[in-house]
């Protein structure tokens, strides 16, 4: 099916350009040329690539507003997160991610890494079909519109310490214990068998990537974790990891290892290209260059960083030094790649007390291209021909953006409330404001519901 669509104002690589006309053909761009709309149809304001969610927790969206009540910290957050983790199905895990994706969709984004390690029944046992849950996110994301890189998470050991992980021979770390049995499958050999199993069942179908996750060096043992990488290399997947997210951890790391979270993972081969290190707070020196030399991309998350306490980390340093840098919603506090983005301007700020750190152009390649590329679509991103046909119209009329124009009105001005239009992979998901799958705010209502 081919649509041409006219865009007021549309961002292409040579920048902000008025007057042009998008081809889409099936799922991608065919033609990219200025002219009049004549009969295509009219997107309004300024029309950006879809946008890519580098790193989502899906079920932690029915956390929001409620863990903000007391005091506390990453780890009393966590207490609660296990609650919400124990109480999910296949079932009702794909009610919630489908309401969190759809969610996302009218954010703009048509893309979502999402860092799976729900895998198992609550009492640990594998469901019939060991990948239910997974199965489940996949469904969510076609019904809500996003391609998804389903990152299928080992988890191994409930933290750094003496003992031996839960299951057969994962050495340097205690047991997996409560809701955590739900996430483990025993050693890294397991693990790799079922998730093949998953990338299998995917095996060419092109709006589904199958990759790999080490949850962290607190729930993975380093002699486990060349299978993770290995994995990656077969599959020529993504491999993303939590690192260096608290300084607890670090210090654990170091203690346990003698080495920081960093150094670990580079001495067991999970750093490299098709790599991301996800939040990559609290670095040294030699992290930032093991990071940036082996072109391993950095996933920040404000939103949850700042929610969690968790600090802010050098972003602007590992871009310098060649890392790409990517964004992430995490833990859903904020479903809003804009407030993201900026969110990395204005955190440098308040470190260094000086502003102007990032260009608005940088950002947005962080919330688009580079982000569909640390997920394993190179070919999403940017409206050129060829491309997936991914459009995002953001109104320059609202109460936000009225007076502005260009990039910087998007990153330093709109909120997700300001998109109006969403074409993802050529089909339309989004218009006038309203997700084709209706009322999204009673969809999370209710798959809050049975969860909480």
């Amino acid at each position: 099916m081919s649509v041409t669509y006219w865009c007021e104002h549309a961002w292409l690589p040579d920048g902000v350009v008025e007057s042009v006309l998008v081809e889409v053909d099936g799922t991608r761009i065919a033609g990219v040329t200025q002219g009049e709309p004549g009969g295509a149809e009219r997107l309004a304001g300024l029309t950006i690539p879809g946008l890519a969610n580098a790193h989502s927790h899906a079920f932690h969206r029915a956390l929001r507003g409620a863990t903000q009540a007391g005091a506390g910290d990453f780890w009393t957050w966590r207490d609660r997160m296990y609650e919400v983790a124990a109480a999910l199905d296949p079932d009702s895990y794909l009610a919630l991610a489908r309401a969190a994706y759809a969610e996302m969709a009218l954010a703009g984004i048509t893309c979502v890494g999402e860092f799976h390690y729900l895998h198992h029944a609550p009492d640990g046992r594998p469901y019939e079909d060991a990948n239910a849950m997974g199965h489940a996110l996949i469904q969510a994301a076609r019904e809500a519109g996003l391609r998804i890189a389903l990152l299928d998470t080992c988890y191994l050991m409930g933290g750094i310490g003496m003992g031996t992980a839960a299951g057969g021979g994962a050495g340097g770390g205690t047991h997996l214990a409560g809701t955590q049995v739900r996430f483990g499958d025993g050693d890294a050999d397991r693990w790799a068998s079922r998730a093949g199993d998953l990338a299998a069942a995917y095996e060419g179908q092109h709006d589904v990537e199958i990759g790999a996750a080490v949850h962290s060096v607190r729930a993975v043992p380093p002699e486990q974790m060349p299978v993770i990488a290995e994995f990656s290399h077969h599959h020529a997947a993504p491999l993303h990891a939590h690192v260096s997210e608290q300084r607890a951890e670090n210090a654990a790391c170091v203690e346990m290892y003698a080495a920081s979270p960093v150094q670990v993972l580079h001495e067991r081969g999970v750093l490299g290209p098709r790599s991301t290190a996800v939040h990559a707070t609290h670095l040294s020196d030699v992290d930032i260059e093991l990071l940036a030399q082996s072109g391993t991309h950095i996933c920040m998350c404000p939103t949850t960083e700042r929610d969690l306490a968790d600090g802010i980390g050098p972003a602007r340093t590992l871009f310098d030094h060649g890392a790409p840098i990517t964004l992430g919603s995490d833990s859903h506090a904020v479903i809003d790649l804009f407030e993201e983005a900026r969110a990395v301007e204005l955190d440098e700020r308040l470190a260094t007390g000086e502003r102007g750190h990032w260009r608005a152009a940088e950002l947005l390649t962080a919330a688009a291209g580079a982000g569909h590329t640390s997920l394993g679509f190179p070919d999403a991103g940017l409206l050129v021909p060829g491309a997936w046909a991914d459009l995002v119209s953001v109104r320059l009329d609202s109460v936000r953006t009225a007076g502005t124009s260009g990039l910087e009105a998007v990153v330093f001005a709109a909120t997700a409330a300001d998109v109006h239009s969403v074409v993802s992979g050529g089909r339309r998901v989004v218009s006038e404001g309203r997700h084709t799958l209706g009322d999204v705010g009673a969809m999370l209502i209710e798959a809050i519901g049975r969860v909480r």
